[in-house]
């Protein structure tokens, strides 16, 4: 997509860029290179950000980043705006009839998924799905929230904003009986204007995680709204959510639910008790910090084969690779383990892993992959030591090579892995659709958590350091 943007008085052209939707991963720090546009007509300067983010060749090219972007007269740029997979779910689950139309939604990090029930026979009549509208302000978690703490309360009017329009086109004029929303601790608080600082400093506890009940005059869509409630610190609602969909906590033996993303979240239940505790990976998962990293749309590399001796990718959309997403990283990874092109230290034996004529991974991205998995994988390691099943939650999860992650260390070997899909989506539906029933199937679950801050725990930096070694472990 090309924009033409005209320099404003006072204004950056980055500010330009931003409203128009470019996302800026890490927050515009200039650290990540994801933000790139190729200048087409005119002239953006290149800064001493550009300068270590883009290769000399890339620069020749007319790549900039967007985040330092300036110029003093007009300017075309092409930005590569990518499709995304978002995962949805559509599963048939009990109802409690009433009459009207309601709405369920997942507001994730990355991507937000919204649903019209109608509510009388419990079927889904319409979704959308899109990308979370704040990732221009940050890719990850703690990036939102430190630009939170500069401009209270942006990103909140900036997502409830986006949920409207989804629901005002879903709805196409119909009245919305009730809204409920599950997500993570930050969607939460983010969502509802919440005070952020005590999700930005240790030990990174709120004491603002139970339930927000939203007036039908206090948002755009104009129907009561409940955000559920978090199960603890970074555990959120859509965790709670998930148990819902899954069960996970009515089973006799050990099961975890276990959403990766920038922050991955576990829930361990078992015989009536839940322990559930996050650890923060960093965007890698989802392409951010990569050096040729995307989300998961046209063109990102999602998988990758060795064939006579070579690593041959695939790309979603069968065209030409132009990026790699994080589930193609964890299947490269693999794959140049078993070729000798990585050693289990994460050293490269031989440089640059050439993947095609536009993508290759560096060193910068092994140590991001292995400071990713290794939060995740220590994670499992501390809580998840009895499970005999671990549900994988969310779209990374459901779309995930599983041998490749045991190969990496990333799931463990003797475990059975299955992916449950938009589990918190699914949860949130159920809940929706059961209103009788619903207050007293959260306090089920919220007076038997018991929230684990693993930092706190003196093991885990030795677990994290041990875990970032790219070999399979076992939980027993």
């Amino acid at each position: 997509m090309r924009l033409t943007l005209r320099p404003l008085p006072g204004k950056r052209l980055a500010d330009q860029l931003q409203q128009a939707g470019v996302e800026f991963p890490c927050g515009g720090e200039g650290i990540c290179g994801g933000c790139r546009v190729r200048v087409v007509e005119g002239d953006i300067p290149i800064t001493d950000s550009m300068r270590r983010q883009l290769s000399e060749q890339e620069l020749r090219e007319g790549w900039r980043l967007a985040c330092s972007a300036m110029s003093a007269a007009p300017v075309t740029v092409e930005v590569e705006q990518w499709s995304v997979r978002v995962l949805s779910d559509e599963a048939a689950v009990a109802v409690e009839p009433r009459p009207g139309w309601g709405a369920a939604v997942d507001l994730g990090t990355t991507t937000v998924v919204a649903q019209l029930v109608h509510l009388e026979t419990g079927e889904v009549e319409g979704i959308e799905t899109a990308l979370n509208a704040q990732a221009r302000f940050g890719a990850d978690v703690m990036s939102r929230l430190q630009y939170e703490l500069r401009q209270p309360g942006e990103l909140g009017r900036v997502i409830r904003s986006q949920i409207g329009a989804m629901l005002g086109r879903l709805a196409a004029g119909r009245p919305l009986q009730e809204v409920l929303v599950a997500g993570n601790t930050a969607m939460h608080h983010l969502f509802g204007g919440l005070d952020v600082a005590p999700l930005t400093a240790v030990p990174f506890l709120s004491p603002c995680t139970g339930p927000l009940r939203l007036e039908a005059d206090s948002v755009p869509w104009r129907a009561p709204t409940l955000f559920l409630p978090c199960l603890g610190g970074f555990v959120g609602s859509d965790l709670l959510a998930g148990l819902v969909a899954t069960r996970l906590d009515k089973k006799r033996n050990t099961h975890v639910l276990f959403d990766i993303g920038t922050n991955g979240e576990i829930v361990c239940a078992s015989r009536g008790s839940i322990r559930c505790a996050s650890t923060a990976a960093g965007p890698a998962f989802e392409g951010g910090r990569i050096r040729h990293g995307m989300r998961a749309g046209d063109g990102a590399i999602d998988s990758v084969r060795i064939e006579n001796g070579r690593l041959v990718p695939h790309a979603i959309g069968g065209g030409q690779p132009r990026g790699i997403c994080g589930s193609g990283l964890v299947d490269a990874a693999a794959r140049a383990l078993d070729a000798g092109l990585i050693l289990p230290n994460g050293r490269l034996a031989r440089g640059d892993i050439v993947l095609s004529d536009s993508v290759s991974i560096t060193q910068s991205d092994i140590r991001q992959l292995q400071l990713a998995k290794g939060a995740m994988a220590a994670g499992l390691k501390m809580m998840a030591g009895e499970a005999r099943r671990l549900c994988l939650a969310g779209a990374f999860g459901n779309y995930l090579h599983l041998p490749s992650a045991r190969r990496i260390g990333l799931l463990p070997e003797d475990v059975e892995v299955e992916p449950v899909g938009n589990a918190a989506l699914r949860g949130a539906r159920l809940l929706l659709l059961a209103p009788s029933a619903r207050e007293e199937r959260i306090a089920g679950i919220l007076s038997v958590v018991e929230h684990v801050e693993l930092a706190a725990d003196a093991r885990f930096q030795d677990i994290f350091a041990e875990s970032m070694a790219l070999a399979p472990f076992r939980l027993r």
